[in-house]
């Protein structure tokens, strides 16, 4: 998680919080959040790298739309990442 940028933690905060994450779902979650557009030129290549780097499997819903779904090492990465920021901050 430590090579990862703030935008591609969030995108996969955001993909393990969703029922059914697919690519414009979680491009509406990150412009709720940033409150700005987030562009596709941005989006799926961040979505390609948690892919490649095996936090996020990548499925196919239709011909058009993809499916997210945070992996077990992701769901790992996401609970170590709580534990350490509950170090320096109380909730």
């Amino acid at each position: 998680m430590y090579d990862l940028t703030g935008f591609q933690r969030d995108l996969l905060y955001i993909t393990a919080g969703m029922d059914e994450p697919h690519g414009l779902a979680i491009k509406e979650e990150l412009e709720d959040y940033y409150g700005t557009e987030i562009q596709h030129g941005r989006l799926y290549p961040n979505l390609d790298t948690l892919v490649e780097k095996g936090l996020v499997e990548k499925g196919e819903i239709d011909k058009r739309t993809n499916s997210y779904t945070v992996t077990n090492r992701g769901q790992r990465e996401l609970e170590a990442r709580e534990e350490w920021k509950r170090g320096y901050i109380e909730v």
